[in-house]
């Protein structure tokens, strides 16, 4: 599989969001019911009547989650038409118009808050995203990654919204990267680690070879002693360690131990980031930041359908 970070747009979602039938049944039977029906819509509106709609942004922010109102239609209104008037990852201001949608009015209807749902969402992940990206400013290598604080069954929607944001994605799951945290190395001195690691390490790599998508291997410390038994395990077998919850001071002497080891292992500092603390851990040196605020701590955009 690709490098999740070098695809477009359009090719993440295929990669990210490529069957979204599961989650759009799940969400039809929630609305809906098993028996498939909207009463209001019933009672209020003649069958065969048409609607003509737009969706629209009720405040500012980058749209996302366009990209799956196809596949929303296809489930809940087979016969309407949808034309977007924005792209996923633009920055839009209130009283945008996103998209307009036509066809049978109880389909529409009955489609209006799912498709809501899923904009809002999406559309808010990728507006905090963006905040935490401009916090960061310019003059720091550091990028920003998201994390598997994810909303259930929005696991790659959310990580799409997260690219369309600014932001980069971290490891979709379980299934493709190996990270070594805290719990795996629980009651271990220092030097341990290192022996741990080492193992694991070598293990992944027997995984990868048999041919088994394993993206990176990576390593959680909190101490510098910690880092110091992983930057002395030979060099290719380890890729990331992520240094968990330590000030910026502390950042920057873990930058300045690993280049001093010459090692090529990227620092990934992840624990209480925040939009005020951003840009100062952006300048420790560290290659990446992670934080799964810009997912658990996302606010809903406010978007909208009319009819007319």
């Amino acid at each position: 599989m690709a490098d999740l970070n070098a695809l477009s747009l359009p090719e993440l979602f295929g990669a990210l969001c490529g069957d979204l039938g599961p989650l759009v049944r799940a969400m039809h039977l929630e609305d809906l019911g098993p028996e498939s029906v909207d009463l209001t819509s019933l009672a209020t509106v003649d069958e065969g009547a048409r609607l003509e709609a737009v969706i629209a942004a009720r405040e500012g922010g980058v749209v996302c989650g366009l990209a799956a109102a196809p596949a929303v239609l296809e489930v809940f209104a087979p016969g309407a038409r949808f034309d977007a008037a924005a792209r996923d990852g633009d920055r839009v201001e209130a009283g945008r118009v996103l998209a307009r949608l036509s066809g049978p009015a109880r389909e529409l209807l009955a489609a209006e808050r799912s498709l809501l749902n899923l904009l809002g969402r999406l559309s808010g992940v990728a507006t905090r995203t963006a905040a935490f990206v401009g916090a960061m400013g310019g003059g720091a290598r550091a990028r920003l990654y998201d994390t598997r604080k994810t909303t259930p069954g929005l696991r790659g929607p959310e990580k799409y919204a997260v690219r369309c944001g600014g932001g980069f994605c971290h490891r979709v799951g379980l299934h493709d990267a190996v990270l070594i945290k805290d719990n795996h190395l629980a009651g271990l001195t220092p030097r341990q680690v290192g022996e741990r690691v080492r193992e694991a390490a070598l293990r992944a790599r027997a995984i990868r070879e048999a041919g088994r998508l394993v993206r990176f291997v990576e390593v959680e410390v909190d101490s510098l002693g910690q880092l110091e038994a992983v930057l002395c395990v030979e060099a290719g077998l380890v890729d990331l360690v992520l240094l968990d919850n330590m000030p910026p001071a502390t950042l920057r002497e873990a930058v300045c131990r690993r280049d001093a080891a010459g090692s090529r292992i990227e620092l990934e500092a992840s624990g209480g980031v925040t939009l005020e603390s951003i840009r100062e851990i952006a300048l420790t040196g560290v290659e990446r930041i992670s934080t799964g605020s810009i997912t658990h701590h996302a606010v809903w955009l406010d978007v909208g359908m009319d009819a007319g």
